[in-house]
């Protein structure tokens, strides 16, 4: 087993879930924590799991950085709403040659990232995991965990798997997290946001699950319209996927317990919507290559009036 330290920034249904079950497989876990500090560092974690509950009664608890020792990778699962504090929380823990693993959804962060601790730190990965925060320190995982993880080059060009790579994916394996390394990071985001673009987006705008969704077959061939969208947005951008992926996603998502999008959550309990990262990026990326993607920007500007609607009724 690796002796690779583990600073979690952001410990909600993802950095959470991840972050506790590396602990659970015997490494080092460092939490940085927001509103429910003060609860986890009481009462720890609770983790229910279709693969098997479980707590840790005690964990490395902070709600500041400057207080977490150094770790060998920093794992930032925020919101990639809340992005602007990064420079703030990552820049104690840089240090030597430790690494920043990048899991959040859409495109265009690990550029950002880059500015902030250097490109070679910087490491991609995208989810595939339906895991949802039910309350203070206590996390629901439904369905799935893989990640696909590729070290970022400037523009998202390919680049090789490095042997830090292979130590991350293995203290995920041991941790009973299926891994996937990747030389295409921009590939690898692209194919998430065929799934991410059109049930997120709807899931808000139609108010409801998946399974809702794919029971009706007019949504279903408007999911299947958006992804199609996507794919025209990533070739555009020198990205090849193949039209046999958006039955794939149809396919997997119609295997998929029931699920509320973390776009959805967010909305039902106003919070800022990820809606630049996962929309707006990808939709500017095809424009700058000269291609429109109509269904999808209509998707963008009912988000933003939602988003906009429910940050004044919160401040209301």
């Amino acid at each position: 087993m690796s002796k690779n330290t583990y600073a979690i920034i952001g410990s909600g249904a993802l950095g959470g879930f991840y972050g506790a079950k590396l602990q659970k497989a015997g490494l080092e876990i460092h939490f940085l924590l927001h509103s429910d500090y003060q609860h986890v560092l009481k009462n720890g974690l609770i983790i229910e799991s279709k693969d098997g509950d479980f707590t840790l009664p005690q964990i490395n608890a902070y709600n500041n950085t400057n207080k977490i020792p150094k770790c060998d990778v920093i794992l930032v699962a925020l919101k990639t709403t809340q992005n602007h504090l990064l420079p703030e929380l990552l820049s104690p823990l840089c240090q030597e040659n430790n690494v920043v693993l990048l899991l959040q959804n859409g495109l265009g962060a690990e550029p950002e990232i880059a500015k902030i601790v250097g490109e070679e730190r910087v490491i991609g990965g995208v989810c595939n995991i339906a895991s949802n925060k039910i309350g203070y320190g206590h996390i629901r995982h439904i369905d799935y965990g893989l990640i696909r993880i590729g070290k970022y080059a400037t523009n998202y060009q390919p680049a090789s798997i490095t042997n830090k790579m292979h130590e991350i994916s293995q203290d995920f394996e041991n941790a009973g997290i299926q891994v996937n390394l990747s030389e295409d990071l921009f590939q690898e985001r692209w194919k998430k946001l065929v799934w991410n673009i059109p049930y997120n987006s709807l899931s808000v705008i139609l108010n409801a699950r998946t399974d809702e969704m794919m029971r009706d077959i007019n949504t279903r061939n408007l999911i299947t319209e958006i992804m199609q969208e996507v794919l025209e947005g990533a070739k555009s951008c020198q990205c090849q996927i193949p039209d046999s992926y958006i039955q794939n996603m149809l396919d997997h998502t119609n295997k998929l317990n029931p699920y509320l999008t973390s776009m959805k959550i967010d909305y039902d309990r106003r919070r800022p919507l990820e809606i630049e990262s996962i929309i707006g990026n990808p939709l500017r990326m095809a424009g700058a290559a000269g291609i429109q993607l109509d269904k999808i920007r209509m998707l963008y500007q009912q988000l933003k009036f939602l988003d906009t609607r429910n940050s004044l009724t919160m401040n209301n």
